[in-house]
């Protein structure tokens, strides 16, 4: 499927705002007081955050092959 910049650049911007909202969570839930409880938690806003940077480095990597 072929996608026009404006949508290319308003998926990274969407998935720029998750990431951001991911890490408050993890800092939010590492800074309780039992951590531990919310192990699950924590493990899989992280492996959210892999997954959502990986998608923001293809995003980018298709921007800039477009404008050479």
């Amino acid at each position: 499927m072929v996608y026009s910049e404006e949508e290319l650049l308003e998926a990274k911007r969407q998935i720029d705002s998750t990431l951001h909202k991911l890490a408050e969570t993890i800092k939010t839930l590492e800074g309780k007081e039992n951590p531990a409880r919310y192990k699950s938690q924590i493990t899989l806003a992280k492996r959210r955050i892999q997954a959502f940077t990986l998608a923001v480095d293809l995003i980018q990597r298709e921007l800039e092959q477009r404008t050479t």
